[in-house]
């Protein structure tokens, strides 16, 4: 019984493995999306290998109902779907500060956890990468001890 699942382990990581494609060795740009009014975060990729990368986003906002910014990271893995399309998941977590403004006057400072699912584009012609993906977002702290879902278009310049 053991002898089976390993074998059956060892395709389905073959199967992985033979789709892999090669990512870009950095990639930088814009992660545009909405959480809770949290907007555009400057997002930073960097490959660790054949088929995993480390995301790095700061994400800053100022609006009449709080101020605040959140800074995440996220362990990806990366497989090839066909041609230039993949797609990736990933987990991390991260820290974010709210200042509220207004009739809701309080401050705060929390870590979450995140989880990423998403496809992307990588265009032959241009060193550009587009991608479309879904974090959702466990939150840790007084107020904002809450689940979110982020929905996010991203466009990145690839070196």
């Amino acid at each position: 019984m053991k002898k089976t699942f390993l074998i059956i382990g060892l395709l389905v990581a073959g199967a992985f493995s033979a789709n892999a494609q090669s990512i870009s060795k950095n990639a930088i740009g814009l992660r545009l999306g909405d959480n809770d009014g949290f907007g555009g975060e400057i997002s930073y990729q960097r490959a660790l290998n054949n088929n995993n990368r480390l995301e790095i986003d700061l994400g800053l906002r100022d609006n009449s109902n709080y101020d605040g910014f959140k800074a995440t990271g996220i362990y990806q893995w990366v497989w090839n779907i066909e041609n230039n399309f993949n797609w990736y998941a990933g987990v991390g977590g991260g820290l974010a500060n709210y200042n509220g403004n207004g009739n809701d006057n309080f401050s705060e400072t929390f870590i979450f956890a995140a989880g990423d699912i998403g496809i992307e584009y990588n265009f032959d012609s241009a060193p550009i990468l587009l991608s479309l993906d879904l974090r959702p977002e466990f939150g840790f702290g007084d107020n904002f001890n809450d689940y979110d879902n982020d929905i996010a278009f991203s466009i990145r310049y690839q070196f």
